[in-house]
Order: structure tokens, then sequence, then C-alpha cells
């Protein structure tokens, strides 16, 4: 029992990593010396070799994407110190129904976030050098393992 509860943390925390490092990391969009994230679009002026970056939450699409990436965020978390406060609290044999639903729901989040990304993304419809970058990647990783992570503690029962 005492590995499979090892077990199921090291996925939460693994999933609540690819989650943070998804939203913060500016390599969402890549190609020809640019990287474009949720919070900011990057260039290297090929003058000067400097990096110049400006924010890019004017769209309302990118603000919808970067409020269900910080949802999902907050869901994982919010699911992880649940399964804590569930694992101390919960009668023997009781169901982790509140952290798996949360942590669904982070799943779920997750989920919208990069299709909006995608679907609504306007640079890469047109040029063809950009190219989706590990950050884009990390967050459609996340996804299933969230799903997971979360029917995992559903179907999971305390036990002594």
């Amino acid at each position: 029992m005492l590995l499979l509860l090892l077990g199921i943390i090291v996925l939460h925390v693994a999933v609540l990593v690819l989650l943070f490092v998804s939203t913060i990391v500016s390599q969402w969009i890549v190609g020809n010396g640019h990287s474009t994230d949720l919070w900011q679009n990057c260039s290297v002026l090929s003058s000067s070799n400097v990096l110049h970056c400006y924010s890019s939450s004017t769209n309302e699409w990118l603000q919808s994407v970067q409020a269900t990436m910080i949802l999902s965020v907050i869901f994982s978390v919010l699911s992880l110190f649940l399964f804590f406060c569930q694992l101390f609290t919960l009668t023997k044999g009781g169901r982790f129904y509140i952290t798996g639903i949360f942590q669904v729901l982070a799943g779920l989040c997750v989920m919208s976030a990069a299709s909006i990304y995608t679907v609504r993304h306007p640079e890469w419809h047109f040029v063809t050098e950009y190219s989706y970058g590990f950050a884009y990647i990390l967050a459609w990783v996340s996804f299933p393992l969230a799903l997971l992570s979360g029917v995992v503690y559903v179907i999971l029962r305390k036990r002594e």
C-alpha cells in the first residue's frame, strides 16, 4: 500500500511540474530567432543579437489560455493538498472522490488551454518556419497524465 501511495504522489508531482513548466517557459511557438509563450513574444534582433520581448496578452483568446492554464495549476495543487488532508481524515474504505475530481478538472483545463492555443494562434497557420515548442508539448503530455491521476484517485480506497 505504501508503494502505491508513493507512486500516486510521484505521478501527481510529475503532472504538477509539467503544468508549472508549460505555463512559465517561453517555448510554445519557436523558430527563426523567435519564441512565444503565454505571456510574451521574444525575438532576437538581427542587427545587435539582443533579445527583445513584449507582452502578448492583448488577445482575448490568449487571455483565456492563460486563465485556463493557471486554473489547471491551481486545481492540481489543490488536489494534492486535498489528497494529504483526506489521507489523514478519511475513514477506512473511503474513496478520494474530491481529490480525483479536482485532478480531472486540472486535466480538462490544460486540454482546453492547449486546444484553444492550437486553433487560435495566428502565426502558426501562415508561416511554415515556426513549430510548436517543448512547453506546448508538455502541456499536451500533462493532460492524459492528469486524467489518469484523477481516475486513480477516484478508484483508490483508503486502507489501514
